[in-house]
């Protein structure tokens, strides 16, 4: 089982200095042939000429598992991973040039490696390393990214080197702010009893009395069942809500002589999407009665971007239309479609969206661009006297097109996009 070395630990740790964030940021690419010889001589300076240090780095960079950190063209840093399974990557080195260090060129790295494992699947990948409970240096580096030390391992010939076990965490979780305390990183004993338990983790590193002590916290566990049902069922209360104000400006909408056509289609269709993102919702509650597969996420995927891009957005694109009808004030209902505009701007870049949830392209932002300025676009084409079925058309598309990325370029929700810390004390 690979270790990530620590060479760099003392009795005392001192408190982590930031980062100098004045100087420039270091750049991080896979690292190619011609690397082969600077990263030996790195390896050597980091480990102090260990002849252990660059042992494997060849087949490493053969097969595409060494991340290099560059800055003017100079390496300054690496790691050295290991896929033992398609989802799962382990750092097994990791090292920042002497002079180099405390620039954050460690935690790019590490970034990178986060980045990959969320683009390996979009669940997010695990990210583990396993290192010496000693190893003060690549602890603090590790649970200051939100790794968390979650078990303790026994390794070698004779199953007597104690190694404890970092997983890099991809959902928050809570930790309860009554339940923590210090253990001695030299207390290895006390360190295997404290985070037995699965619901304890090694969370940070500190100093108690002049010596290095990991700090020891118990997480709350939550039921998945519980959680599940009650997003499902607001899923549902939310659709039925939408379906219920769609359905009434269909209505208006055929008793409105001077409503556009294309309009009418585009609520007809807001019906039936949200009426089937509801059926969804309602199958992603029976799923979860019946417990026969893990399919509650992809469910319940389906389910919210058909409620976004089908139902709310279309039902927003028209209410400046519907102004426009009630009140026969046109640059009036221009005004508010481009203050809904501006609103579904703010909501496309919020943490609240579905758009959110996934990783951001360059397609995805020009749809959402597009969809955003719609309800303004549709409206000046009602003010100007234009007809207004290109402009309904393209936002059909682009609606579809945001559909068909997220339902099935896309895998389940991952709602997190923050590396850093994924877990925090319930207040």
């Amino acid at each position: 089982m690979s270790t990530v070395p620590s060479p760099h630990h003392g009795p005392r740790p001192s408190p982590r200095p930031s980062p100098d964030t004045t100087a420039p940021s270091p750049s991080t690419r896979t690292a190619r042939s011609e690397d082969l010889q600077p990263l030996r001589e790195l390896a050597e300076a980091v480990h102090g000429g260990s002849g252990t240090a660059t042992a494997g780095l060849e087949d490493a960079v053969r097969g595409g598992l060494v991340r290099v950190a560059e800055l003017a063209g100079d390496l300054i840093g690496y790691a050295v991973l290991e896929r033992p399974l398609p989802r799962h990557i382990r750092l097994s080195d990791i090292g920042v040039r002497p002079g180099s260090r405390r620039r954050g060129v460690a935690s790019a790295l590490l970034d990178r490696l986060f980045d990959e494992a969320r683009e390996t699947e979009a669940t997010g990948g695990t990210v583990s390393a396993v290192s010496d409970p000693a190893g003060t240096a690549i602890a603090g580096l590790l649970l200051s990214n939100g790794f968390l030390g979650t078990r303790t391992m026994r390794t070698g010939p004779d199953g007597r080197v104690l190694r404890l076990y970092y997983q890099h965490k991809i959902r928050v979780e809570y930790v309860d702010p009554d339940a923590r305390h210090l253990v001695p990183v030299a207390d290895t004993e006390q360190l295997v009893e404290s985070i037995a338990p699965r619901d304890h983790a090694v969370t940070a590193l500190a100093v108690l009395a002049g010596e290095p002590a990991f700090e020891i916290s118990r997480f709350e566990q939550d039921d998945p069942a519980s959680l599940q049902s009650g997003e499902a069922q607001a899923g549902i209360a939310f659709s039925g809500s939408v379906l219920a104000a769609i359905t009434f400006l269909v209505g208006f909408s055929f008793a409105s002589s001077r409503y556009p056509d294309d309009v009418r289609l585009l609520l007809i269709g807001a019906t039936f999407a949200t009426t089937m993102s509801l059926i969804i919702y309602a199958s992603a509650a029976g799923e979860l009665a019946r417990i026969r597969s893990n399919a509650f996420g992809k469910i319940m995927k389906w389910g919210n971007v058909l409620s976004e891009y089908g139902g709310v957005l279309p039902f927003l694109v028209s209410l400046p239309i519907t102004y426009a009808q009630l009140t026969g004030a046109v640059w009036f209902a221009v005004v508010t479609g481009a203050a809904l505009s501006a609103g579904l701007v703010v909501y496309e870049r919020s943490e609240f969206s579905i758009a959110h949830r996934f990783q951001w392209t360059v397609t995805t932002r020009a749809l959402a661009a597009f969809t955003s300025l719609a309800p303004t676009g549709c409206v000046i084409m009602a003010a100007c006297g234009l007809p207004s079925w290109p402009w309904t058309g393209a936002l059909v598309a682009a609606l579809a097109a945001r559909t068909v990325i997220y339902l099935f370029r896309r895998g389940p929700e991952s709602g997190i996009s923050e590396h850093r810390r994924t877990w925090q004390i319930r207040g």
